[in-house]
């Protein structure tokens, strides 16, 4: 099928301006990283505080991502299906991550668990901090993908199942969840990237300790602050290439989902 002119026109305009805002740097870092050589990227993300940075942030925004894949789809399930006191608040308080700068919401982290904290929790400096801002900053993703899709379902099919016999379970697993997986996938592939990239909320709670609470985007702020931007940019490139990997595994099991499904 050929393009119109206006839509050639459109889809050239919309082309240009994704790669100005994100193709073009993300290709400028990995040149950065290519023109350092492979020894030099090597040598950098095995480096044991990077390494150690990296590890962290990877299996940290792995694991806050199976929490908020999971409890992010029950808040959107109690949101859509059920009505209390109190859902039009819970609906924005849901958004505040999203508008709320990074670096406030590491102060509002830092004044409710951290050293005096008014409801006697000290997390500062430790690993769980770290989680904690991932899991602050990323949670309405999943609620925000998984709603939409949850309240357009036909009930009908539900209840349907039901009145064969179906229990709750056999519902939920056979109809419900195939209908809700995509959604959910697309979620915690955005919440997934979106942790791996975080500075501003976990900077003031976790301390930035080497080999503890260092994560990713911190130590390549510390490259650059040494002047060593090929350093940086291949820290950069690790966390691109492992959030591209896992967008691109989830992205094949939705389609895989939604075809079945």
């Amino acid at each position: 099928m050929r393009l119109t002119r206006p839509a050639g026109v459109g889809l050239g305009l919309a082309m240009i301006w994704f790669s100005m805002l994100a193709l073009l740097p993300l290709i400028a870092v990995v040149v950065e990283t290519a023109d350092a050589g492979w020894t030099h990227f090597v040598t950098t993300v095995t480096e044991p505080q990077t390494y150690a940075a990296l590890t962290l942030t990877v299996v940290t925004a792995l694991i806050i991502t199976i929490i908020n894949t999971v409890m992010g789809t029950m808040i959107a399930w109690v949101l859509v299906r059920d009505r209390f006191p109190g859902r039009r608040v819970l609906e924005v308080v849901i958004d505040i991550p999203f508008a709320l700068p990074t670096i406030v919401a590491g102060l509002v982290l830092l004044s409710l668990y951290g050293p005096q904290s008014p409801l006697g929790i000290n997390i500062a400096n430790t690993r769980i901090a770290v989680g904690l801002a991932f899991l602050f900053v990323t949670l309405p993703f999943v609620v925000r993908t998984v709603q939409p899709v949850l309240a357009d379902m036909d009930r009908d099919v539900e209840q349907a199942a039901a009145s064969l016999g179906a229990t709750p379970a056999v519902t939920w697993r056979r109809i419900v969840l195939p209908t809700l997986f995509p959604a959910m996938a697309a979620g915690a592939a955005m919440s997934f990237a979106r942790a791996l990239s975080e500075y501003g909320a976990l900077v003031l709670l976790s301390g930035n300790l080497p080999m503890r609470t260092e994560a990713g985007s911190v130590r390549i702020l510390s490259y650059l602050e040494n002047g060593d931007q090929a350093s940086a940019a291949a820290i950069a490139t690790m966390l691109l290439a492992v959030s591209f990997t896992v967008i691109v595994f989830l992205d094949v099991v939705q389609r895989k989902a939604a075809r079945r499904g």
